[in-house]
């Protein structure tokens, strides 16, 4: 196959498809109670060195409780994909957990403004970075879920991020135009925050669902948060509600408002004004410091950091802001 041109991106996992199929297929397909807190799961199946993927799209649906045991539990030299990632990034950029990205949106909270310490983290130097698009990482979720190396794609071409990303340029061996190629993806661990689970891990969201059933699928452990659980009755009862199926799961932690203080569809609006302190206080080294040990580090649990940003009463506040009871 002729290539006529590739990016200068170094690719930070392995795309072979019969590699990551010799994870799969040692993966249990029998029902099991994947139960268990947040912090075990956390333990478990995320340690330094891993490549890792969040769900949900911006800051929608992010599992900001997971990402907070992470850097509560000082993970380090992960690898991350940043895929329409804001408050995400910005949490685990605040614990330095990641030392290199393929990166697509970061550092921004789109209307809200620029993380700094984001910002400040990425041109550090400690962060290896490579480029794609949006939809150039949906794509490479999607060539994992499918069990082929690589998807082909037009988007990208004539840009000039496509130099700075691994992918290549190479002729169609049926048409001979040009097309762009984007390497599967292969997770070691992806975390996906959702509306309900069982306790075998069949789950289901609500809103925007971006990638993250092909995520599921390419990853080769996935831990779900949820805001409850509920009885597999449910999901036999309606089998479309499985967008994630159980034997794609590894670990189920049942997380109330594990969102925050982002936005959860259809279950509370975001804290836009807790968001905006988080910006305003990395403008300053000292006092972001302060405010990491306050809401993470200081916090024995997720908890404890919602009790710290108004407890029940905030979180009720968002629940009827979201189906604007207020109004």
């Amino acid at each position: 196959m002729r290539v006529f041109s590739e990016g200068c991106g170094e690719l930070f996992t392995n795309p072979d498809p019969d590699a990551a199929r010799e994870h799969f297929k040692k993966k249990k397909r029998s029902l099991e109670d994947k139960r268990m807190d947040i912090g075990e799961a956390i333990d478990r199946f995320v340690h330094d060195n891993d490549y890792i993927a969040i769900g949900g799209f911006g800051g929608v649906r992010i599992p900001t409780a997971a990402l907070h045991e992470i850097v509560r539990k000082k993970k380090k030299k992960l690898g991350l994909s940043g895929h329409t990632a804001t408050h995400d990034f910005q949490i685990l950029a605040a614990g330095e957990c990641f030392d290199r990205c393929d990166i697509a949106y970061i550092i921004g909270l789109e209307a809200r403004g620029i993380s700094a310490n984001a910002r400040k983290y990425v041109e550090s130097g400690k962060v290896k970075t490579v480029e794609w698009t949006n939809a150039g990482l949906a794509w490479r979720y999607k060539a994992a879920m499918l069990g082929v190396p690589f998807l082909i794609g037009r988007q990208s071409l004539g840009a000039d991020s496509l130099k700075w990303s691994a992918s290549k340029v190479i002729e169609c061996p049926y048409t001979q135009k040009k097309y762009a190629t984007f390497p599967a993806l292969y997770p070691d661990i992806a975390i996906i925050h959702v509306n309900e689970a069982d306790k075998y891990g069949n789950a289901t969201f609500r809103g925007v669902s971006i990638s993250d059933e092909d995520l599921a699928r390419a990853a080769k452990h996935v831990i779900i948060t949820c805001e409850r659980l509920v009885d597999t009755e449910v999901f036999r009862n309606d089998p479309h509600l499985t967008m994630i199926p159980y034997f794609c799961v590894d670990a189920v932690c049942e997380v109330p408002f594990g969102s925050y203080p982002g936005n959860m569809p259809f279950e509370y609006f975001s804290d836009e004004f807790h968001i905006k302190e988080w910006l305003t206080a990395e403008k300053d080294p000292a006092e972001f410091k302060k405010f990491i040990e306050k809401n993470i580090f200081s916090c024995r649990n997720f908890n404890e950091y919602l009790e710290k940003n108004g407890g029940l009463e905030k979180c009720q506040m968002l629940r009827r802001k979201e189906f604007m009871l207020d109004e």
